[in-house]
């Protein structure tokens, strides 16, 4: 945009600018708010949420496209539901899960997911492993933590290789791992997979659904959490607003500038305020316009924390025609596109609902297939889980998250090697006028939902110190 055409566009003046209607940056602006401070939050989407999106079946039942879960240890967020008057409720965990691995097909009831003896015991040793080592990580800062520099040269994938010799064992870790993070064990650091675990309380509690993160979701979905937020903040929250430029944001090279204010311009509005809140995933970041330029290591970070990939897919049946044979819906494989499934009912419907993952390497695979081949594939894999009754949904709804605009990939951001001890700190660090929030700048839960609304709460602590009312 030329000079005459930025001269053009309307000037608005406030005390904060938000940048993104994500629930990291809603939590933000609601602090800021209550707090005195006059706030604008622009959304790119005709929509709030971000990662947290609403869908519904046909038959009328809503369901999450985005982030979903819940479980003990995630305070923020239960506190949140609670406080906005949204019901949480355990999954169903009734049954048999499945494994599928090296053309078999095994049942279990424990952690184990059918891994014979052997390999179940080394799995077992493994997951203490990498707690125990997770345990170790210092969650402020990762790049100090010991061993950190010997972590942050191998990817997660060299380290398992070192502490896992059952291939079984070393097999199963990588698809749960790719249930995680959305990408796979060569994509992220040793480091990185750490301090992840370590953020969420251990590998076991990630991986298991009752007592951990899969154990609850919100009554209605969790698109819920963001929407009544907005709610209250009113037409504080701008949408259609995509954020191009976040000029004059250094004060040390504009202390004495005239209003000694920052700049951040929209598609057709440009913002006048002191302070500047971005809460978007490190990938989005990097593509706003920052004048002057960012120092190199915050250019780093964010431009080299890549997101994961992964395409969500909700299958909808007439009813739950798995639990009739004792199974809970559960299904881990190492063998299919599709790596990971749950059941996914909810108490407002009789229908039976499957929630099905295609990740890392699979969902790349993906990218280039038209949705409803997308969805042939998937339900392909299902009556291979299943039988021939999982070939009949009345319905599949999907998101690919890596082609969502202004997400560009979920489930969140990862590191590779050489990073965490670099510039890694640069990722939370507040600079000039701007502070930085989203999930993958949490200590505590990174990635999920409960992280995102700690980092909100972190980046309006930050601007409130600066103005003197904290």
């Amino acid at each position: 945009m030329n000079d005459a055409k930025r001269n053009d566009v309307p000037e608005r003046t406030t005390d904060v600018v938000v940048v993104g209607a994500g629930i990291a940056g809603l939590t933000a602006a609601e602090l800021l708010v209550e707090h005195g401070q006059d706030v604008i939050v622009l959304e790119a989407r005709e929509r709030v949420g971000g990662r947290l999106e609403g869908g519904h079946f046909t038959s009328g039942t809503s369901i999450e496209l985005g982030g979903q879960w819940v479980g003990p240890t995630q305070n923020e967020v239960l506190a949140l539901a609670e406080r906005l008057g949204l019901e949480t409720f355990i999954v169903r965990d009734k049954g048999r899960s499945l494994l599928f691995a090296e053309g078999g097909r095994h049942e279990s009831d424990d952690d184990s997911f059918g891994l014979p003896g052997e390999s179940a015991r080394a799995f077992q040793e493994l997951v203490e492993t990498i707690d125990g080592t997770a345990a170790t990580i210092d969650r402020q800062a990762p790049g100090n933590s010991p061993g950190a520099a010997g972590l942050d040269r191998m990817t997660a994938a060299q380290w398992l290789d070192d502490t896992c010799q059952d291939r079984a064992a070393r097999r199963f870790a990588d698809t749960l791992l790719a249930s995680i993070f959305a990408a796979e064990s060569d994509e992220y650091s040793a480091l990185h997979m750490l301090f992840y675990l370590s953020s969420g309380g251990g590998l076991h509690r990630m991986m298991i659904t009752i007592g951990g993160a899969q154990d609850s979701r919100v009554r209605g979905g969790t698109h819920q959490l963001a929407e009544r937020l907005a709610e209250s903040l009113g037409d504080r929250v701008v949408l259609d607003h995509e954020v191009l430029e976040i000029s004059e944001w250094d004060t040390e090279q504009r202390p004495k500038a005239p209003n000694n204010q920052a700049m951040v311009r929209t598609t057709s509005t440009r913002y006048r305020c002191d302070h500047v809140i971005v809460a978007l995933p490190p990938v989005m970041a990097a593509r706003i316009d920052y004048a002057p330029p960012l120092p190199a290591n915050r250019d780093i970070a964010q431009s080299h924390m890549n997101a994961g990939n992964v395409i969500k897919f909700q299958i909808e049946y007439d009813t739950p025609f798995w639990h009739a044979e004792g199974l809970s819906g559960t299904v881990l494989s190492l063998d299919h596109h599709v790596s990971l499934v749950y059941d996914n009912g909810v108490p407002d419907s009789d229908r039976g609902i499957l929630v099905a993952f295609v990740e890392g390497r699979h969902a790349r695979a993906f990218n280039d297939l038209p949705e409803d081949q997308r969805a042939q594939r998937v339900v392909a894999d299902l009556e291979c889980f299943f039988g021939e009754m999982a070939s009949r949904p009345t319905e599949v709804l999907q998101r690919n998250w890596s082609e969502e605009p202004f997400t560009r990939g979920c489930y969140g951001g990862r590191f590779g090697t050489g990073l965490w001890t670099t510039v890694g700190e640069y990722l939370a660090k507040p600079l000039g006028r701007i502070s930085w929030a989203g999930a993958e700048t949490a200590s505590v839960w990174n990635g999920y939902i409960d992280g995102a609304i700690r980092s909100g709460r972190r980046a309006a602590e930050e601007v409130l110190q600066t103005t003197g009312k904290r």
